[in-house]
């Protein structure tokens, strides 16, 4: 018998079709809906990237009214939302705290199983709505600090800003630098096809199961350091490496001991993460209005060309890495860094499962067994 060919992480393998993203092999380039990602970060807001990435167009003037109004009045959390992320331990993961809030919103839901698109477009925006609530409350009880009511006049971003830090003179919210990289970087995070956590939601979504738990299983996939949690590790190896001048042998230390350096690399990408250069700039951009910051920003760069210039395939930074500095110079704690990343992706996530949903069939790849052959119990 010919012996299985077997994908290792099932790398190379087309597993369903998509109308939502795909990387265009001729320009490099990473399409919502057909649009350049860059385009899309350079031209629109997060809002109107989700509206698309959910409808599959952009929104007119009218669409985007209505749907920031349905968003902006979902912000609210009641007190027995508030209570449950009260009563975890402020030393757990804040991804096993959004776990948790989400899985306790989805025991409202008078649905068990879900039964429309229609239903999973309602959670979308539910979740869009209260999960930047949830993020910000949990980063202000760690602080001792109170839960800051969300706004309905602002967009996204603002209001995000707004919960977590106040508008205060030093506020994020009120650093034009701040709220353009953060406004950018939800945009790049939004959807990347069948990544780990986007394909974990279709596998669950595949069973017939509800939207919630698909939604908590792409959380768990993502707070994995291999994947979503790599924007904190970038954060932490920059700090461990500590000055610019260290960074060069750091890197060459690394790759002699055959490490990973997280922030480098992509599955998907071999000429490099075509969202890193309008990151990377958002990144320079508000380095320069930080005082104190340029350090990250010679780091960045000495640790980019090291690794280009000491790999067999000239290996390039992914989003990661532009990202877990930049958060880091916002003022945001790097435990934090990956709830940022649901907040984005919750939107690309929602649209796979409706995707799933509405053409579905259930995932059950099959595996080639290497263990004991057959024997029996012998008494």
């Amino acid at each position: 018998m010919t012996a299985p060919e077997i994908k290792k992480g099932l790398a190379g393998v087309y597993a369903d079709y998509t109308a939502i993203s795909k990387v265009n092999p001729e320009t490099n380039s990473l399409l919502y809906r057909g649009y350049p990602v860059h385009e899309l970060a350079e031209n629109c807001t997060f809002e109107e990237v989700a509206y698309l990435l959910w409808n599959g167009e952009l929104p007119n003037d009218e669409q985007l009214a209505q749907f920031k109004k349905e968003c902006h009045s979902g912000r609210e959390l009641d007190q027995a939302t508030i209570d449950v992320v009260e009563s975890m331990p402020k030393d757990c993961h804040p991804m096993d705290v959004l776990r948790g809030a989400i899985s306790f919103l989805g025991t409202y839901d008078e649905e068990h199983f879900t039964p429309s698109t229609e239903h999973i477009q309602k959670i979308a925006r539910r979740l869009l709505s209260k999960i930047p609530t949830i993020v910000a409350l949990d980063i202000r009880r760690r602080r001792g600090e109170g839960y800051v009511a969300p706004r309905t006049d602002l967009g996204f971003t603002e209001n995000f800003l707004w919960m977590v830090f106040g508008d205060g003179p030093d506020s994020p919210l009120n650093k034009p630098g701040d709220v353009e990289c953060f406004e950018k970087s939800m945009i790049l995070y939004a959807e990347h096809s069948f990544n780990a956590s986007t394909f974990t939601a279709r596998v669950i979504t595949s069973t017939l199961s509800d939207a919630w738990s698909a939604i908590v299983g792409a959380i768990g996939a993502l707070k994995g350091p291999l994947h979503g949690g790599a924007n904190e590790a970038v954060m932490h190896n920059m700090i461990e490496v500590g000055d610019p001048s260290r960074a060069a042998q750091w890197c060459k230390d690394k790759l002699a001991n055959k490490e990973l350096v997280m922030g480098f690399g992509h599955r998907v990408y071999k000429k490099g993460d075509s969202r890193v250069p309008t990151m990377e700039a958002a990144f320079r951009k508000l380095a320069s209005e930080h005082e104190g910051t340029e350090k990250w920003v010679e780091m960045y760069d000495i640790m980019a060309e090291t690794m280009y210039e000491n790999t067999s395939i000239n290996i390039r930074p992914n989003l990661d890495f532009p990202s877990g500095p930049s958060y880091y110079i916002m003022g945001f704690d790097i435990p934090f860094f990956t709830p940022l990343f649901v907040m984005s992706r919750i939107t690309g996530w929602t649209a796979h499962i409706i995707e799933q949903f509405e053409n579905n069939s259930l995932i059950r790849p099959l595996s080639a067994y290497n263990g004991p052959d057959e024997r029996h119990v012998e008494k």
